[in-house]
């Protein structure tokens, strides 16, 4: 899955957490904003990478039907609470080509989006559900998003979800475990690996990428909820190892490792409360 840079919901832009995991009486809505640093690949496989400070938002939402919070943004379709279906968002940033060594002389990568469902399935979980292990399917299509909005394929990333609150006994810190295998489709691969003739050099051979296992990735994410501010941090790695790009003359390395922390302020809560599990 060629998601170079990505902001997702729950590493970059620190998906939101609430704090415990037994019932509670909560605010039914919670808004805030929030501010991040970055360290990031200019793209998975590339051998250079930048800082950011990049803002984001804090919502929680506690709502009968809907609901989003730092497991995403879901609704209540089925009877079970052990099964969810989530709404999946991603982004990246651009890449200006000629600050790119293996790029230079190429179309610039644009900034992308990506939006899709997720089927969520909760494996495992402890009575208090503080601990819970769950299997996330998230499948999105993924399109640029200046100079028109093209199509530019899709990513699937199933991953088992490991998520500890109160994690070795500090109150209101929570700890996520993320893994699993990335698959692109051709076209998606094409967007970010492929060399068109035209832009073929002597240390740069054309190459046409195709679609498939695009690595794996392993994610780490810890947060805390205070009363006026929330606080989080990621360190994310992947393995781009027998990825059907990985003959590209831009990968220049076989492991993507980004990380990040952030701070948001919470601005305003609803005063009807709601008993939540979270």
């Amino acid at each position: 899955m060629s998601d170079y840079r990505r902001l997702s919901l729950t590493a970059l832009l620190f998906a939101c957490c609430a704090g415990h995991a037994f019932a509670a009486e909560k605010p039914l809505w919670e808004l805030g904003a929030g501010i991040s640093a970055l360290s990031l690949p200019d793209y998975r496989g590339s051998d250079q990478a930048s800082v950011y400070a990049i803002p984001f938002p804090y919502l929680i939402y506690r709502g009968e039907f809907l609901k989003a919070d730092r497991h995403g943004i879901r609704g209540t379709f089925f009877g079970t609470d052990r099964i969810e279906l989530n709404l999946s968002l991603g982004a990246s940033l651009p890449v200006n080509s000629d600050d790119n060594r293996a790029r230079q002389g190429m179309p610039d990568l644009q900034p992308t989006v990506e939006l899709g469902p997720s089927l969520d399935l909760n494996l495992w979980r402890t009575a208090d559900r503080r601990t819970r292990l769950d299997l996330r399917l998230p499948v999105r299509t993924a399109v640029t998003v200046t100079g028109g909005m093209d199509d530019i394929g899709w990513v699937f990333s199933p991953r088992l979800n490991l998520d500890i609150t109160d994690v070795a006994g500090l109150a209101g810190w929570n700890m996520g475990l993320l893994a699993g295998p990335m698959y692109g489709s051709e076209r998606n691969h094409d967007y970010f690996y492929t060399v068109a003739p035209q832009y073929a050099t002597a240390g740069r051979p054309a190459f046409d990428a195709k679609g498939g296992y695009a690595g794996s990735q392993f994610m780490m994410s810890v947060s805390k909820r205070y009363p006026k501010y929330w606080l989080g941090a990621f360190a994310r790695w992947d393995s781009l190892k027998g990825a059907a790009f990985a003959d590209s003359p831009l990968v220049k390395s076989e492991n993507y490792f980004a990380a990040g922390v952030g701070i948001a302020w919470i601005l305003g809560e609803s005063s009807t409360h709601v008993e939540a599990v979270e």
